[in-house]
């Protein structure tokens, strides 16, 4: 098996990083949900040598992930673990802060909320949820692009697609969550952070 890479995680780890060194500097342990490639885990987990990164995806991405784990040998950078939003079974740790990068838009509406529900489940109070990727406002796409990649993902998965931010908001207010930023980021994309609040 090859190593997986990722042309867009090489594209903004530096850009999301710059967000990241601030927005977790008291922060101890994070878990990546949907870690993909497992690069952005490495690429996080070298330049924020305080943190615990524990990575996280279905079982099929986990040889990949390892690959980047095992090739980086960061003693803050864990090995992924099975974690599905969609189960009721999950993990019994709780962490101080949750990152996802373009996950949101390639699961069914039904498993966002699920994701939101399992988000609030494993996080310490005041713990943050740190959401990368694109996102509707209004109910309009925020560029040509985006639009494009929305038809696009809906040709693969008619269930996938750019999310509603204020879709997105009202579930993560419903679990006690509150919005504390919304940052413009490269390539139409945002970086948004909630607060939990249980």
């Amino acid at each position: 098996m090859e190593k997986p890479f990722s042309v867009a995680c090489e594209k903004n780890s530096a850009t999301i990083l710059s967000e990241l060194s601030r927005l977790l500097i008291n922060t101890q342990s994070v878990l990546e949900i949907g870690s993909g490639t497992g690069q952005h885990a490495t690429y996080f987990s070298r330049h924020l040598s305080h943190l615990i990164w524990q990575t996280s995806d279905v079982i099929d991405n986990h040889a990949g992930i390892n690959m980047w784990v095992g090739d980086a040998g960061l003693d803050n950078l864990l090995a992924p673990v099975v974690f599905d939003v969609t189960q009721e079974q999950g993990l019994t740790k709780k962490y101080d802060a949750i990152f996802m990068a373009n996950t949101l838009h390639i699961m069914p509406w039904d498993v966002v909320v699920q994701c939101i529900k399992k988000s609030s489940q494993v996080l310490n109070n005041n713990g943050l949820l740190v959401v990368y990727g694109p996102f509707n406002y209004g109910g309009a796409f925020t560029s040509e692009s985006n639009a494009g990649f929305d038809q696009w993902l809906k040709e693969a998965d008619s269930r996938r697609g750019i999310r509603d931010f204020e879709r997105v908001n009202d579930e993560a207010i419903k679990r006690r969550f509150s919005l504390i930023e919304d940052n413009a980021m490269p390539a139409n994309n945002r970086l948004l952070v909630w607060r939990y609040e249980g």
